[in-house]
Protein backbone atom coordinates (compact mmCIF):
# COMPACT_ATOMS: atom_id res chain seq x y z
CA UNK A 1 0.00 0.00 0.00
CA UNK A 2 1.23 3.48 -0.90
CA UNK A 3 1.19 6.38 1.56
CA UNK A 4 1.86 9.91 0.36
CA UNK A 5 3.07 12.10 3.20
CA UNK A 6 3.01 15.87 2.60
CA UNK A 7 5.59 17.80 4.58
CA UNK A 8 7.50 21.04 4.79
CA UNK A 9 10.43 20.65 7.21
CA UNK A 10 11.46 17.19 8.49
CA UNK A 11 10.07 17.51 12.02
CA UNK A 12 10.47 15.00 14.85
CA UNK A 13 6.84 14.00 14.29
CA UNK A 14 7.77 12.90 10.77
CA UNK A 15 11.24 11.42 11.32
CA UNK A 16 10.68 9.78 14.72
CA UNK A 17 6.94 9.25 14.62
CA UNK A 18 5.01 8.77 11.41
CA UNK A 19 7.67 7.42 9.06
CA UNK A 20 8.86 4.68 11.46
CA UNK A 21 5.19 3.86 12.09
CA UNK A 22 4.56 3.59 8.34
CA UNK A 23 7.49 1.16 8.10
CA UNK A 24 6.04 -0.95 10.91
CA UNK A 25 2.72 -1.05 9.02
CA UNK A 26 4.52 -2.21 5.87
CA UNK A 27 3.59 0.88 3.84
CA UNK A 28 5.51 2.16 0.84
CA UNK A 29 6.03 5.87 1.51
CA UNK A 30 6.51 8.79 -0.84
CA UNK A 31 7.25 12.09 0.88
CA UNK A 32 6.13 15.11 -1.13
CA UNK A 33 7.93 18.29 -0.08
CA UNK A 34 9.46 21.53 -1.32
CA UNK A 35 12.39 20.94 1.11
CA UNK A 36 13.78 17.86 -0.64
CA UNK A 37 17.41 18.09 0.43
CA UNK A 38 16.48 18.72 4.07
CA UNK A 39 14.42 15.53 4.10
CA UNK A 40 17.07 13.44 2.36
CA UNK A 41 19.66 14.56 4.91
CA UNK A 42 17.28 13.82 7.78
CA UNK A 43 16.64 10.27 6.49
CA UNK A 44 20.23 9.45 5.57
CA UNK A 45 20.82 7.15 8.55
CA UNK A 46 17.20 6.22 9.25
CA UNK A 47 16.04 2.64 9.70
CA UNK A 48 12.99 3.30 7.51
CA UNK A 49 12.87 3.85 3.76
CA UNK A 50 11.05 6.76 2.15
CA UNK A 51 11.05 8.08 -1.38
CA UNK A 52 11.34 11.89 -1.46
CA UNK A 53 9.85 13.88 -4.34
CA UNK A 54 9.91 17.60 -5.05
CA UNK A 55 6.48 19.19 -5.09
CA UNK A 56 4.86 22.52 -4.27
CA UNK A 57 2.86 20.99 -1.43
CA UNK A 58 1.08 24.24 -0.58
CA UNK A 59 -0.80 24.00 -3.90
CA UNK A 60 -3.24 21.06 -3.88
CA UNK A 61 -3.38 21.12 -7.68
CA UNK A 62 0.35 20.46 -7.90
CA UNK A 63 0.04 17.63 -5.37
CA UNK A 64 -2.77 16.01 -7.36
CA UNK A 65 -0.70 16.25 -10.53
CA UNK A 66 2.40 14.76 -8.89
CA UNK A 67 0.48 11.80 -7.46
CA UNK A 68 -1.44 11.20 -10.69
CA UNK A 69 1.86 10.73 -12.54
CA UNK A 70 3.30 8.42 -9.87
CA UNK A 71 2.04 5.37 -7.96
CA UNK A 72 -1.68 5.08 -7.18
CA UNK A 73 -2.34 6.31 -3.61
CA UNK A 74 -3.91 4.36 -0.76
CA UNK A 75 -3.62 7.21 1.74
CA UNK A 76 -2.64 10.88 1.73
CA UNK A 77 -1.52 12.36 5.04
CA UNK A 78 0.19 15.35 6.60
CA UNK A 79 0.91 16.46 10.14
CA UNK A 80 1.83 20.00 9.10
CA UNK A 81 -0.27 22.89 10.37
CA UNK A 82 0.09 24.53 6.97
CA UNK A 83 -0.98 21.59 4.81
CA UNK A 84 -4.19 20.19 6.32
CA UNK A 85 -6.63 21.80 3.86
CA UNK A 86 -4.50 20.84 0.85
CA UNK A 87 -4.16 17.26 2.11
CA UNK A 88 -7.90 16.99 2.68
CA UNK A 89 -8.67 18.24 -0.84
CA UNK A 90 -6.19 15.78 -2.38
CA UNK A 91 -7.63 12.86 -0.41
CA UNK A 92 -11.13 13.81 -1.53
CA UNK A 93 -10.01 14.04 -5.17
CA UNK A 94 -8.65 10.49 -5.08
CA UNK A 95 -11.64 9.14 -3.15
CA UNK A 96 -9.56 8.29 -0.08
CA UNK A 97 -10.21 8.61 3.63
CA UNK A 98 -9.51 12.17 4.67
CA UNK A 99 -10.56 15.13 6.71
CA UNK A 100 -13.37 17.41 5.62
CA UNK A 101 -11.48 20.22 3.86
CA UNK A 102 -13.95 22.75 5.26
CA UNK A 103 -13.15 21.64 8.81
CA UNK A 104 -9.43 21.85 8.07
CA UNK A 105 -9.85 25.39 6.74
CA UNK A 106 -11.93 26.48 9.75
CA UNK A 107 -9.26 25.17 12.11
CA UNK A 108 -6.39 26.90 10.29
CA UNK A 109 -8.15 30.22 9.65
CA UNK A 110 -8.59 31.74 13.12
CA UNK A 111 -11.03 34.34 11.88
CA UNK A 112 -13.24 31.74 10.24
CA UNK A 113 -13.07 29.59 13.39
CA UNK A 114 -14.46 32.46 15.48
CA UNK A 115 -17.22 33.25 12.98
CA UNK A 116 -18.29 29.63 12.67
CA UNK A 117 -18.47 29.01 16.43
CA UNK A 118 -20.42 32.25 16.86
CA UNK A 119 -22.89 31.23 14.15
CA UNK A 120 -23.53 27.92 15.91
CA UNK A 121 -24.19 29.77 19.18
CA UNK A 122 -21.65 27.65 21.07
CA UNK A 123 -19.21 30.47 21.81
CA UNK A 124 -18.98 34.13 20.91
CA UNK A 125 -15.62 35.84 21.08
CA UNK A 126 -15.13 39.43 19.92
CA UNK A 127 -12.97 39.16 16.82
CA UNK A 128 -12.04 41.23 13.77
CA UNK A 129 -9.62 40.88 10.87
CA UNK A 130 -7.15 43.35 9.40
CA UNK A 131 -6.26 42.91 5.74
CA UNK A 132 -2.60 43.31 4.73
CA UNK A 133 -1.66 46.98 5.19
CA UNK A 134 -4.91 47.90 6.95
CA UNK A 135 -4.56 49.88 10.19
CA UNK A 136 -6.55 49.25 13.35
CA UNK A 137 -7.95 52.77 13.71
CA UNK A 138 -11.58 51.79 13.19
CA UNK A 139 -11.54 48.89 15.64
CA UNK A 140 -12.97 49.13 19.16
CA UNK A 141 -11.97 45.81 20.76
CA UNK A 142 -12.34 45.12 24.48
CA UNK A 143 -8.95 45.81 26.05
CA UNK A 144 -6.70 44.07 26.80
CA UNK A 145 -6.97 42.16 23.54
CA UNK A 146 -4.95 39.70 21.48
CA UNK A 147 -3.25 40.49 18.18
CA UNK A 148 -2.02 37.59 16.04
CA UNK A 149 -1.62 36.39 12.45
CA UNK A 150 -4.78 34.74 11.14
CA UNK A 151 -2.89 31.64 9.98
CA UNK A 152 0.00 31.87 12.43
CA UNK A 153 1.74 29.09 14.37
CA UNK A 154 4.10 28.61 17.33
CA UNK A 155 3.04 31.78 19.19
CA UNK A 156 4.87 33.87 16.60
CA UNK A 157 3.71 37.50 16.57
CA UNK A 158 1.02 36.73 19.14
CA UNK A 159 0.87 39.54 21.70
CA UNK A 160 -1.33 40.96 24.44
CA UNK A 161 -2.23 44.59 23.74
CA UNK A 162 -3.23 47.05 26.46
CA UNK A 163 -4.86 49.94 24.57
CA UNK A 164 -5.56 51.45 21.15
CA UNK A 165 -2.19 53.23 20.93
CA UNK A 166 -0.30 50.00 21.57
CA UNK A 167 -2.54 48.15 19.14
CA UNK A 168 -1.71 50.60 16.34
CA UNK A 169 2.01 50.25 17.08
CA UNK A 170 2.00 46.44 17.23
CA UNK A 171 -0.04 46.16 14.03
CA UNK A 172 2.55 48.21 12.16
CA UNK A 173 5.41 46.15 13.59
CA UNK A 174 3.86 42.82 12.59
CA UNK A 175 2.87 44.09 9.16
CA UNK A 176 6.48 45.07 8.52
CA UNK A 177 7.55 41.50 9.30
CA UNK A 178 4.57 39.92 7.52
CA UNK A 179 3.52 42.29 4.73
CA UNK A 180 1.13 39.81 3.13
CA UNK A 181 -0.51 38.47 6.29
CA UNK A 182 -4.05 39.05 7.48
CA UNK A 183 -4.13 39.76 11.22
CA UNK A 184 -6.75 38.94 13.82
CA UNK A 185 -7.67 41.17 16.75
CA UNK A 186 -9.73 39.36 19.33
CA UNK A 187 -10.96 39.38 22.88
CA UNK A 188 -8.48 38.15 25.50
CA UNK A 189 -9.78 34.98 27.15
CA UNK A 190 -8.44 34.81 30.69
CA UNK A 191 -8.04 31.45 32.40
CA UNK A 192 -5.81 28.43 32.74
CA UNK A 193 -4.40 27.30 29.38
CA UNK A 194 -5.00 23.60 28.67
CA UNK A 195 -5.12 21.20 25.75
CA UNK A 196 -7.40 18.36 24.69
CA UNK A 197 -5.92 15.54 22.58
CA UNK A 198 -8.31 13.47 20.47
CA UNK A 199 -8.09 10.74 17.85
CA UNK A 200 -10.92 9.65 15.59
CA UNK A 201 -11.75 7.63 12.49
CA UNK A 202 -14.69 9.79 11.40
CA UNK A 203 -17.20 7.77 13.42
CA UNK A 204 -15.48 6.83 16.68
CA UNK A 205 -13.57 9.47 18.62
CA UNK A 206 -11.24 8.82 21.53
CA UNK A 207 -10.27 11.45 24.09
CA UNK A 208 -6.64 10.82 25.04
CA UNK A 209 -6.38 13.28 27.92
CA UNK A 210 -4.64 16.61 27.71
CA UNK A 211 -2.07 18.98 29.10
CA UNK A 212 -1.95 22.00 31.36
CA UNK A 213 0.35 24.67 29.98
CA UNK A 214 2.56 27.20 31.74
CA UNK A 215 3.16 30.29 29.64
CA UNK A 216 5.79 33.01 29.76
CA UNK A 217 4.85 36.35 31.29
CA UNK A 218 2.72 38.72 29.17
CA UNK A 219 2.69 40.21 26.62
CA UNK A 220 4.18 37.09 24.99
CA UNK A 221 2.73 33.57 24.90
CA UNK A 222 5.72 31.23 24.87
CA UNK A 223 4.78 27.71 25.96
CA UNK A 224 7.33 26.81 28.64
CA UNK A 225 6.03 23.72 30.49
CA UNK A 226 3.28 21.18 29.82
CA UNK A 227 2.07 18.65 32.38
CA UNK A 228 -0.18 15.73 31.47
CA UNK A 229 -3.65 15.11 32.85
CA UNK A 230 -5.39 11.82 31.96
CA UNK A 231 -8.83 13.44 31.99
CA UNK A 232 -10.27 16.91 32.18
CA UNK A 233 -13.63 17.23 34.02
CA UNK A 234 -16.44 15.67 32.00
CA UNK A 235 -18.44 18.94 31.59
CA UNK A 236 -15.32 20.60 30.17
CA UNK A 237 -14.73 17.78 27.68
CA UNK A 238 -18.41 17.82 26.65
CA UNK A 239 -18.21 21.54 25.84
CA UNK A 240 -15.08 21.07 23.77
CA UNK A 241 -16.38 18.05 21.85
CA UNK A 242 -19.56 19.93 20.99
CA UNK A 243 -17.45 22.74 19.51
CA UNK A 244 -15.24 20.30 17.60
CA UNK A 245 -18.36 18.63 16.22
CA UNK A 246 -19.65 22.01 15.09
CA UNK A 247 -16.37 22.70 13.31
CA UNK A 248 -16.51 19.30 11.60
CA UNK A 249 -13.43 17.84 13.27
CA UNK A 250 -13.54 14.03 13.34
CA UNK A 251 -10.84 12.15 11.45
CA UNK A 252 -7.33 11.63 12.71
CA UNK A 253 -5.46 13.49 15.44
CA UNK A 254 -6.51 16.87 16.80
CA UNK A 255 -4.76 19.12 19.32
CA UNK A 256 -7.14 21.70 20.79
CA UNK A 257 -5.93 24.58 22.96
CA UNK A 258 -8.43 26.15 25.33
CA UNK A 259 -8.70 28.17 28.51
CA UNK A 260 -10.66 26.93 31.49
CA UNK A 261 -12.38 29.88 33.10
CA UNK A 262 -13.44 30.28 36.71
CA UNK A 263 -17.11 29.74 35.85
CA UNK A 264 -16.33 26.34 34.30
CA UNK A 265 -16.53 27.49 30.68
CA UNK A 266 -14.08 25.95 28.23
CA UNK A 267 -13.16 28.59 25.63
CA UNK A 268 -11.24 27.45 22.58
CA UNK A 269 -8.09 29.40 21.75
CA UNK A 270 -7.28 27.46 18.60
CA UNK A 271 -7.78 24.08 16.98
CA UNK A 272 -4.71 22.41 15.51
CA UNK A 273 -6.13 19.68 13.31
CA UNK A 274 -3.08 17.41 13.64
CA UNK A 275 -1.07 15.69 16.36
CA UNK A 276 0.44 17.84 19.09
CA UNK A 277 3.99 18.89 18.18
CA UNK A 278 7.38 19.74 19.72
CA UNK A 279 7.86 16.05 20.66
CA UNK A 280 4.71 16.03 22.81
CA UNK A 281 3.31 13.42 20.41
CA UNK A 282 6.32 11.18 21.10
CA UNK A 283 5.75 11.71 24.81
CA UNK A 284 2.01 11.05 24.44
CA UNK A 285 2.70 7.65 22.85
CA UNK A 286 4.89 6.79 25.87
CA UNK A 287 2.34 8.07 28.38
CA UNK A 288 -0.54 6.11 26.91
CA UNK A 289 1.56 3.05 25.98
CA UNK A 290 -0.12 3.02 22.57
CA UNK A 291 1.08 2.68 18.97
CA UNK A 292 -0.16 6.25 18.59
CA UNK A 293 1.39 7.04 15.21
CA UNK A 294 0.21 3.75 13.70
CA UNK A 295 -3.33 4.46 14.91
CA UNK A 296 -3.32 7.89 13.27
CA UNK A 297 -2.11 6.41 9.99
CA UNK A 298 -4.64 3.58 10.15
CA UNK A 299 -7.43 6.15 10.43
CA UNK A 300 -6.14 7.83 7.26
CA UNK A 301 -6.04 4.43 5.55
CA UNK A 302 -9.77 4.23 6.16
CA UNK A 303 -9.57 1.65 8.94
CA UNK A 304 -11.93 1.76 11.91
CA UNK A 305 -10.34 2.42 15.28
CA UNK A 306 -11.10 -0.09 18.03
CA UNK A 307 -13.92 0.81 20.40
CA UNK A 308 -11.41 0.74 23.25
CA UNK A 309 -7.76 1.65 22.80
CA UNK A 310 -6.58 0.30 26.14
CA UNK A 311 -4.64 3.46 26.90
CA UNK A 312 -2.88 3.64 30.25
CA UNK A 313 -4.09 6.29 32.68
CA UNK A 314 -1.59 5.74 35.50
CA UNK A 315 1.32 7.74 34.08
CA UNK A 316 2.25 11.38 34.50
CA UNK A 317 4.55 13.55 32.43
CA UNK A 318 6.37 16.85 32.24
CA UNK A 319 7.51 18.52 29.03
CA UNK A 320 9.79 21.53 29.48
CA UNK A 321 11.43 23.81 26.95
CA UNK A 322 14.84 25.34 27.65
CA UNK A 323 14.60 28.87 26.24
CA UNK A 324 17.17 31.45 25.21
CA UNK A 325 17.16 34.58 27.36
CA UNK A 326 19.29 36.71 25.03
CA UNK A 327 20.41 37.04 21.43
CA UNK A 328 23.72 35.52 20.40
CA UNK A 329 25.57 32.35 19.40
CA UNK A 330 24.85 29.06 21.15
CA UNK A 331 28.33 27.99 22.32
CA UNK A 332 27.51 25.16 24.76
CA UNK A 333 24.60 22.73 25.03
CA UNK A 334 24.07 19.02 25.74
CA UNK A 335 23.67 16.50 22.97
CA UNK A 336 20.53 14.42 22.45
CA UNK A 337 19.34 11.82 24.94
CA UNK A 338 16.63 9.69 23.40
CA UNK A 339 14.47 7.91 25.93
CA UNK A 340 16.87 7.04 28.73
CA UNK A 341 15.21 4.94 31.45
CA UNK A 342 15.88 4.89 35.19
CA UNK A 343 13.79 4.18 38.31
CA UNK A 344 10.57 3.83 36.32
CA UNK A 345 11.03 7.20 34.57
CA UNK A 346 11.61 7.62 30.83
CA UNK A 347 13.49 10.83 29.98
CA UNK A 348 14.25 12.33 26.59
CA UNK A 349 16.15 15.42 25.51
CA UNK A 350 16.33 16.78 21.99
CA UNK A 351 18.31 19.88 20.95
CA UNK A 352 16.36 22.40 18.91
CA UNK A 353 19.10 24.90 18.08
CA UNK A 354 22.46 23.88 16.64
CA UNK A 355 25.76 24.75 18.32
CA UNK A 356 27.39 27.72 16.61
CA UNK A 357 24.06 29.09 15.37
CA UNK A 358 23.38 32.76 15.96
CA UNK A 359 19.83 33.91 16.65
CA UNK A 360 18.08 37.03 17.79
CA UNK A 361 15.78 36.92 20.81
CA UNK A 362 12.39 36.37 19.22
CA UNK A 363 10.10 36.15 22.26
CA UNK A 364 8.35 33.21 20.59
CA UNK A 365 8.72 29.42 20.47
CA UNK A 366 11.69 30.04 18.14
CA UNK A 367 13.68 30.80 21.31
CA UNK A 368 13.71 27.11 22.26
CA UNK A 369 17.22 25.72 22.71
CA UNK A 370 16.12 22.20 23.55
CA UNK A 371 13.20 20.16 24.82
CA UNK A 372 13.30 17.74 27.74
CA UNK A 373 10.43 15.51 28.78
CA UNK A 374 9.88 12.73 31.26
CA UNK A 375 7.17 10.11 31.81
CA UNK A 376 6.78 8.15 35.02
CA UNK A 377 4.52 6.83 37.78
CA UNK A 378 3.82 10.14 39.53
CA UNK A 379 4.16 13.86 38.95
CA UNK A 380 6.81 14.36 41.57
CA UNK A 381 9.13 11.80 39.98
CA UNK A 382 8.91 13.26 36.48
CA UNK A 383 9.22 16.85 37.72
CA UNK A 384 12.36 15.87 39.63
CA UNK A 385 13.85 14.03 36.63
CA UNK A 386 13.43 17.05 34.36
CA UNK A 387 14.76 19.46 36.99
CA UNK A 388 17.82 17.26 37.60
CA UNK A 389 18.60 17.03 33.89
CA UNK A 390 18.38 20.79 33.41
CA UNK A 391 20.51 21.44 36.53
CA UNK A 392 23.16 18.96 35.39
CA UNK A 393 23.63 20.56 31.98
CA UNK A 394 24.42 24.00 30.68
CA UNK A 395 23.35 26.09 27.73
CA UNK A 396 25.57 29.07 26.98
CA UNK A 397 24.86 31.93 24.61
CA UNK A 398 27.68 34.27 23.66
CA UNK A 399 26.52 37.75 22.59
Amino acid sequence: MRLYLLALNPTDSVTRGFLPAAARLGLDVTVLTDHVEDHRRAYADAEFEAEVMDCDVQDFREVIGAISQHHAPDAVFSNSDHLQTQTALVAEYFGLAGKDWKAALRAKNKGELRRHLAETGLDRVWSAELAPGQDAGALTPPFPCILKPREGVASEDVTLVADSAELALRVKEIQQRRPGATLVVEEFLAGELCTLETLGDGLTRHVLGGFRTRLSLPPDFIEEVLTFTPAHPEPVVDQLLAQLDALGVGLGACHTEFVLQADGRARIIEVNYRAIGDQCDLMLAEILDLPYFELVLRAHLGEALPAGLGARTDRRARHERVCADRAGVLTAAPGPLLEGRADGVVLSYRPVRELGARHELYRTNRDYLGIVWAVGPDQGAVDAAVAEFIAANRWEITP
